[in-house]
């Protein structure tokens, strides 16, 4: 079993490539020949008509426990699909052993109605603390990876979040009414202000990739699920962003968080963001 950090940065220093091939590998075997191609039995509803799993789902996650756990060995892996079927697999993310945390097709719902607005999400964390995250839209062929304290790159190249124009309105994509509660929609009502052109989002982690591009300013979200957010706020860090909760500290993939959190393109944002958050809870 890997027993220290010292360990993890060997194996993020040599094999980040074969996880980037596994996550590939994945999609090109098990998501994208499903891609508009569903059958009706290929699909499931999960809570209800807005929480939908697919068969691509299910099979690009099995794929990616069992290759990435061979890759380093002794870790652990919380996926969104195995934590449906047992949610005390969630714990693994408090525990000591190195989780990988997997979201197979982030933006279902985008993905079965032939959008290809989605993506598949993969996290490496130790402790709590996210070291690694690729975020990859097999439909665009577009790969993003960030390792903590290396930075990020986008098919390669370089990710900076930037800050957003003066005088410009602050673009802010927020969950989507079809996923949050009465209160959770009065915690985000600050956000429909002057100066602010808020908007419903899609796969949180193109959301997240969007913002390490400097193409939105900033996110809202009032979900704590820690594959719909691990690979995106580590990407946003690493291109010069960051994160805060209503509490006004970074959004901690553990749990507990004050809700709900941005991430943004630079500390200006995610303060203004917040501060709006404070006035609408």
């Amino acid at each position: 079993m890997i027993q220290d950090i010292e360990t993890i940065d060997e194996f993020l220093a040599h094999r980040t490539a074969d996880v980037e091939e596994a996550v590939r590998t994945a999609a090109a075997t098990e998501i994208m020949p499903r891609f508009r191609q569903l059958a009706a039995h290929e699909i499931d509803e999960k809570s209800g008509p807005h929480d939908l799993v697919t068969d691509a789902d299910r099979k690009a996650e099995e794929f990616l426990t069992e290759a990435l756990v061979k890759l380093l060995p002794g870790s652990v892996v919380v996926g969104e699909e195995a934590v449906h079927a047992n949610p005390a697999t969630y714990e693994a993310i408090k525990g000591e052993a190195p989780v990988w945390i997997v979201d197979p097709v982030d933006g279902t719902r985008q993905f079965v109605h032939g959008d290809p607005g989605f993506c598949t999400l993969v996290a490496l964390a130790h402790r709590g603390v996210l070291l690694a995250s690729w975020t990859y839209a097999p439909a665009r062929d577009q790969l993003a990876v960030a390792v903590r304290g290396r930075g990020a790159l986008l098919d390669g190249e370089p990710l900076r979040a930037g800050s957003p124009a003066p005088g410009r309105d602050l673009e802010v994509a927020t969950s989507h009414p079809d996923y949050t509660t009465d209160d959770q929609k009065r915690a985000l009502l600050g956000l429909w202000t002057e100066g602010v052109s808020p908007r419903a989002c899609g796969s949180a982690g193109l959301e997240y990739l969007a913002v390490a591009r400097g193409e939105l300013d900033a996110t809202a979200f009032s979900w704590e699920a820690a594959w719909d957010h691990a690979a995106g706020l580590l990407l946003v860090e690493e291109a010069g962003g960051t994160h805060l909760t209503l509490a006004g500290e970074p959004f901690r993939i553990t749990g507990g968080n004050a809700l709900p959190f941005t991430a943004a393109r630079d500390a200006a944002t995610a303060r203004r963001v917040l501060g709006l958050l404070s006035g609408g809870a």
